[in-house]
């Protein structure tokens, strides 16, 4: 753990962290704020809002979820702020463009979120293609020990897998499904293809993807362009039996289209999340033993939790070192990242 210990020198700036109630503990346990400690001038008082006061002298703030908006009337009381490291994924939740425009540097632990998030998904993918869902189901009410009928296919052998979105979750899951003796595609307009043909994999047009894929996993930001991406007429380009995977953003497909399609028992569906979140008791999902729900818990949970903590003081050791940022946000990224 050399790299986040004290810089040499006087370099301690004054810092805070900003985040929801009970996030601290939860995220940062005694350990990790030693070691927060070490680095900055720590402020006991956690940020919770725009008049809170250790914003008036913090040149650095640690926020997590549930940290205020950071916005020009948080500014206005910070005067001194020039880095915020993010202890979660996403930052287009609570940061204002603003921010960059004031000089202000981002990081986010976004990366660090996204290992739980692809072995979720590896996993997903495979029971998926196991139909071990629908499987567990008829073994828990007729006791058959293995009945494959109606079937189209099962397991991974030969399949195709498709995904949509070549984020660092998507790049991560990649990496795991090369294990497989699968055909492997992507579609992502900001796409290098000659860096995915790196990865084990071919880039495509969506329709292609959709037209060939056994499996569809999804791994696009939630954006005006990506809303309800997979419609009526894209999830009719899947060939029978396929399967839906995300464990992205709900609104990426249109969940009336997906319940009629899944209802009839054409696709297979596992969604870590859905539109709306939480869904309403007895929902169609629910009922379907061709469709497995849980309740958004890939991404980072539990021990998971330590890694967000360690990336973002990772990133406040560099900063305070001078050393280059291995995770920084930049203003240009708002409009296409998660």
């Amino acid at each position: 753990m050399q790299e986040d210990r004290a810089p040499a020198g006087p370099r301690r700036p004054r810092a805070a962290l900003a985040m929801g109630a009970g996030v601290r503990d939860s995220v940062f346990g005694t350990e990790a704020l030693g070691r927060l400690a070490d680095l900055v001038d720590l402020h006991q008082e956690v940020v919770t809002g725009p008049d809170s006061a250790p914003l008036a002298d913090a040149e650095v703030l640690v926020t997590g979820w549930g940290a205020p908006a950071v916005d020009d009337r948080l500014l206005a009381r910070a005067p001194r702020l020039r880095f915020i490291s993010h202890a979660a994924g996403t930052v287009k939740t609570f940061v204002d463009p603003s921010v960059f425009g004031r000089g202000v540097r981002v990081s986010s632990a976004a990366d660090a979120n996204a290992v739980p998030v692809a072995e979720f998904t590896f996993a997903a993918i495979v029971f998926g293609a196991k139909r071990a869902f629908t499987m567990a189901e008829r073994y828990r009410t007729s006791g058959t020990k293995r009945d494959f009928s109606g079937m189209p296919w099962l397991g991974t052998h030969g399949i195709t897998i498709g995904l949509v979105g070549a984020s660092r979750i998507g790049r991560r899951v990649l990496a795991l499904l090369r294990g497989l003796d699968a055909d492997l595609l992507v579609y992502d307009p900001y796409a290098d293809p000659v860096e995915i043909a790196g990865l084990g994999a071919r880039v495509v047009e969506l329709d292609e993807l959709l037209r060939r894929s056994h499996v569809v996993s999804l791994h696009a930001p939630e954006t005006p362009r990506t809303a309800g991406m997979l419609d009526k007429e894209r999830l009719a380009l899947l060939p029978d039996g396929a399967v839906v995977v995300n464990t992205a953003r709900g609104s990426l497909i249109d969940h009336d289209a997906l319940v009629a399609e899944v209802t009839a028992g054409r696709l297979d569906a596992v969604l870590d999340v859905t539109d709306p979140e939480p869904l309403p008791a007895g929902h169609a999902f629910f009922g379907l033993s061709n469709v497995f729900v849980t309740p958004h818990l890939a991404g980072a949970q539990g021990n998971e939790l330590a890694r967000l903590a360690d990336s973002a003081l990772r990133e406040v050791a560099r900063y305070c070192s001078g050393a280059p940022l291995r995770h920084e946000i930049h203003a240009d990224e708002l409009g296409r990242i998660a």
